[in-house]
């Protein structure tokens, strides 16, 4: 059995640290069973507000509870009945972002607006044993983006290369920047399971996940296998080293921890490594496609190499002078006492015999106390649970509905465009029979309630129909969210929605026309259930304020009309065209470049200088008069604010088009977005920037 505390290397590592409770870790996956007695003590947060649903039971628990046990089980686990489990970094700080809820697999958008809320939830480690089978060219742009925000915050992502035991590629383990990890056996073997796509090849590195222990919702304990098992080892290995940076006063930087795992994995040697997987574990070789074959194949299948933590470790000490870093009696990392670490020295939990070899696990553990729960049918099966290609593998799983928790509200500002459903068929049906028919050549046709201009005309005579529809929020033509008017304004806020719906069917060039619309309010932790099955989270408006609705080209217009003391080269003030043409860049920039869900702060003070154009407005002339065009928009935390603020400055870079050694030339604006409505603060700043 495949132990962790068996791995080679990881008992000199826990007796370094077994966690700092500054690195927080995520797991994007499924529900996480807090009463499990291998968490007692975890300091574990778990994000609910999205995706409610879900029990601590069902089958995406199982999948979300054996991940988490694997980074956060206290090792203390032994003495409380569930032997064997221990998690690799139990001294961390663990957030759950539970999105394989609701009985359904999840969306690459669902996935995207995971990685949004651990981002923002503070995690410089986020792992996600689960994705889809394709190609990183096949990825959806929002899965993209919310990857290379993560990398461009210096946030580590560690992603399962898939159980499909195939020579093809997952998103997101195959995305730029990400952490992919294949399985190996306890000697150091690939599992015929694990898939060995060229993205992962490049960018991956196998790890234990054979017969693992792993928590069973419930109280009890079993052993699974898989790449979903092999990653949050890999993903608490690289929390671990990050513990031991800042133990030694070093600011952690993940992403350069990233590198050094797989600069320091064990390369495949060709003349000695075969493929004897377990192949009752998932598909077979004759699955593989491509030009790769014989030794080729083999060598493909162990990515960049096997995960060696005593390397690691050892070229992250030897780069500090302190004595206490090699010293077996060393301190706890965290400031937080931890009971349980002394544990990680107990027999059953770390191997008696030496380190060395390729960090897969070669030493057998003792034998644990209490033998593991049998496993329950569903939890381990012969094989990976099989899935379409269109659907996120290993925890997009089926639970069941169960009691809500209350959960905090956040803030949302978003932009998109309108929409509306039904959500079931019956829903539906009762608008077909309740809108009047319609004559077309003379001839009667019964109403139909997809036609949008049908449906404003019935809304219109009948207002009190706009409330059973589920308005939605679409981004490129997807739902995001469910628009729900509630309070004493919600009448007025539907009869606003249906006059948005209208003015969406007009012509582009009809001054009226409107191509989107921002929604400011808060999710109160439901999602709505769509007509094709798709859930997505409540978006609650209780007043009309913020809720606008606008063309590209009429604000633009708009914009431009104002009067501006800017001068360009000339000495002339910039024509309104070329004014209109600036703001219409400006807008559709963020509209496409840098949409977003409108869930974080940094989201929500972009998306509001989107539509307060006008303060941007005076920027983008004033840079249009000195012959410079807009290159690049940046939010980032403002230094300064108001007490009990939440300010963000939005910042735009502009460049000379026709002197690239022209200095550049950035204005910024600085937005509270404390309120559900964000507000401007202070007058617009400009420096020069080389």
């Amino acid at each position: 059995m495949g132990e962790v505390a068996a791995i080679a290397g990881m008992a000199r590592l826990w007796r370094l640290t077994t966690g700092d409770d500054r690195i927080a870790v995520a797991v994007v996956d499924g529900l996480v069973d807090e009463a499990h007695p291998v968490f007692a003590g975890a300091r574990l947060t778990q994000l609910r507000e999205v995706w409610p649903g879900g029990s601590a039971v069902d089958r995406a628990a199982a999948h979300g509870t054996a991940v988490a046990s694997v980074l956060f089980a206290r090792h203390g686990a032994a003495r409380s009945g569930v032997a064997g489990v221990a998690g690799v970094a139990p001294g961390c700080r663990a957030i759950s972002v539970p999105v394989f809820t609701s009985g359904r697999r999840a969306a690459q958008l669902d996935l995207a607006r995971a990685i949004d809320l651990a981002l923002d939830a503070g995690a410089q480690v986020i792992n996600i044993s689960g994705g889809q089978l394709a190609g990183p060219d096949e990825a959806e742009d929002a899965l993209a983006r919310a990857v290379r925000r993560c990398r461009e915050a210096g946030v580590l992502v560690v992603a399962a290369a898939g159980n499909d035991g195939c020579r093809c590629d997952h998103v997101p383990a195959s995305l730029p920047g990400v952490l992919a990890v294949g399985a190996c056996d306890d000697a150091g073997r690939p599992l015929s399971m694990s898939n060995f796509g060229p993205g992962s090849r490049h960018q991956g590195l196998l790890a234990p996940g054979h017969d693992i222990p792993v928590a069973v919702p419930g109280g009890a304990a079993t052993t699974m296998s898989g790449t979903s098992l092999a990653a949050p080892i890999v993903t608490g290995v690289a929390a671990l080293l990050a513990s031991l940076h800042l133990r030694h006063g070093r600011k952690p930087d993940l992403l350069a921890i990233g590198d050094l795992l797989r600069a320091t994995a064990d390369p495949c040697d060709p003349s000695t490594s075969r493929h004897t997987g377990h192949t009752d574990d998932g598909p077979n070789q004759s699955q593989d496609t491509g030009r790769d074959t014989g030794q080729d194949t083999v060598c493909a299948r162990y990515l960049t190499g096997t995960l060696n933590i005593t390397k690691a470790v050892t070229a992250v000490t030897s780069t500090s002078s302190s004595a206490s870093i090699t010293s077996t009696t060393a301190a706890p990392v965290s400031p937080v006492a931890d009971a349980g670490r002394q544990a990680a020295l107990e027999p059953g939990l770390v191997p008696a015999a030496g380190e060395a070899g390729c960090g897969c696990g070669t030493e057998p553990a003792a034998a644990a106390a209490t033998p593991p729960a049998p496993a329950p049918p569903a939890l381990v099966p012969s094989a990976p649970v099989p899935a379409a290609a269109a659907g996120w593998r290993e925890g997009g799983v089926s639970p069941s509905a169960g009691p809500q928790p209350a959960a905090a509200r956040r803030l949302v500002y978003a932009l998109g465009t309108l929409g509306y459903d039904f959500g079931t068929e019956a829903r539906r049906d009762t608008f077909k029979q309740l809108m009047p028919p319609v004559e077309v050549d003379g001839v009667a046709l019964p109403g139909n309630p997809y036609d949008a201009r049908q449906m404003v005309d019935y809304l219109r005579e009948h207002p009190s129909e706009a409330t059973p529809l589920i308005w939605t929020l679409n981004l490129d033509l997807t739902p995001i969210y469910a628009i729900e008017p509630v309070g004493g304004y919600g009448p007025g806020v539907y009869e606003r929605l249906t006059a948005f719906l209208d003015r969406q069917l007009k012509a582009d060039d009809d001054t009226d026309f409107v191509d989107r619309i921002s929604v400011p309010g808060t999710l109160p932790g439901r999602t709505a259930k769509l007509f094709n099955g798709q859930h997505v989270p409540v978006i609650e408006i209780n007043l009309t304020r913020g809720l606008y609705g606008w063309s590209v080209a009429s604000l633009a217009h708009a914009v431009a009309e104002c009067d501006v003391p800017a001068h360009n080269k000339a000495g002339a003030a910039p024509d309104q065209d070329r004014l209109e043409a600036a703001v219409a860049d400006f807008l559709q920039r963020i509209y496409y470049d840098l949409r977003n869900f409108g869930a974080t702060s940094r989201d929500r003070a972009l998306n509001f200088a989107a539509t307060n154009a006008v303060q941007a407005r005076q920027t983008l002339a004033e840079a249009l008069g000195k012959g410079m065009a807009l290159g690049d928009i940046e939010t980032e935390k403002s230094p300064y604010g108001r007490p009990d603020s939440d300010c963000w400055d939005v910042k735009l870079r502009f460049f000379d088009p026709d002197n690239s050694r022209r200095a550049k030339r950035v204005y910024r604006f600085t937005i509270d977005v404390k309120d559900v409505l964000p507000v401007t603060l202070g007058p617009v700043r400009s420096w020069p920037e080389a």
